[in-house]
């Protein structure tokens, strides 16, 4: 059997994080790409036997549960040393992992580890006469460079959240085989104290469905009253870019972009923005993006599947009236 490409799935309290499923469609969609096997790998946790039967359901070549009462509580210690065993038994030409709080901090270790490359926050990847060719963004999203692996497999590749649709993961009527593997990590050195929360903010706009967004093209703080009730009506959450929220017209947890939220819900309405590669970074994994900007030349018009060019002061308010007449 051909040499597999490995997704590492990070699952916790709270389940699996949604991110992982957006690493599963990027293993598949690379998978397919270059004909390998795709294969998951679950580490023991809370709940892992029902992590591992979520797992199958996507059309994998095989899930791999690591089983050992050490990889509970999360250290990077056990982490690293459960997945040198599984990575070196599996023999894998690329490892896959969700560009998480949790991957940062340990996969670095990992890749040190086995003295092998990782290519981290990647946004998409490309195929050139065999070769993989991934995309990552510099300096807050002003540059996007194309880089390659050299030296031997493994390879270790984290995606950045939003850059694959979760949703698109291919799922299957045959549940992939679950194989329990032993794994056998030494005691950690450190206890680890409560685990880090990666939404600490008032509101935890990646699990939003619906979101409105606004930016500059708002002009002045009293006029974000329109764009609330459009939220509102909607049943959306609000949310803007980082001009906004850098003046104090908006919490700094509602800001999207590099350095604010990355989303990907299954609406997002950008009211007034311009479109800078900052803000496209947090999201463009929306699964449908309409635009309302006056400018024709507007960089967010090149991502919305939907664009309307006008005065939001205008489109708005009719927005707003048609929607509560279809609600009734």
């Amino acid at each position: 059997m051909a040499q597999p490409i490995l997704v590492v799935i990070e699952h916790g309290a709270r389940g699996i994080n949604p991110a992982s499923w957006e690493v599963i469609t990027a293993g598949q969609a690379l998978g397919e790409a270059l004909g390998l096997p795709v294969e998951a790998v679950v580490l023991e946790g809370v709940e892992a036997d029902t992590v591992c039967s979520q797992v199958a359901t996507r059309q994998l070549a095989g899930v791999r549960h690591a089983v050992h009462s050490g990889l509970v509580p999360y250290t990077p210690e056990t982490q690293v040393q459960a997945l040198v065993q599984v990575i070196t038994a599996a023999a894998p030409v690329y490892v896959l992992f969700p560009h998480t709080y949790q991957a940062r901090d340990y996969v670095p270790q990992l890749a040190t580890r086995m003295a092998r490359g990782l290519i981290s926050d990647a946004t998409g990847f490309r195929v050139e006469s065999g070769r993989v060719v991934l995309t990552r963004q510099m300096f807050q999203g002003k540059l996007a460079a194309d880089v390659v692996f050299a030296g031997e497999t493994p390879h270790f590749v984290s995606f950045q959240i939003g850059a694959f649709r979760g949703d698109k993961a291919v799922l299957t009527t045959a549940p992939a085989p679950i194989e329990k593997v032993s794994v056998a990590p030494s005691p950690p050195l450190l206890q680890p104290g409560e685990p880090f929360q990666e939404a600490k903010q008032a509101v935890d706009l990646s699990k939003a469905d619906l979101i409105v967004s606004v930016g500059r093209g708002i002009k002045e703080p009293k006029n974000l009253d329109l764009v609330r009730e459009l939220a509102q009506v909607l049943g959306a959450e609000l949310a803007a870019s980082r001009p906004i929220c850098d003046s104090g017209w908006l919490p700094m947890d509602r800001q999207i972009g590099s350095s604010g939220q990355t989303v990907s819900p299954k609406l997002y309405l950008a009211v007034g923005i311009s479109g800078a590669i900052q803000h496209l970074v947090g999201m463009k994994g929306a699964r449908t993006i309409v635009a309302i900007n006056k400018d024709p030349e507007a960089p967010i018009f090149e991502v919305a599947d939907y664009g309307v060019v006008g005065n939001l002061f205008e489109v708005v308010p009719a927005l707003i009236e048609e929607i509560k007449k279809r609600k009734g």
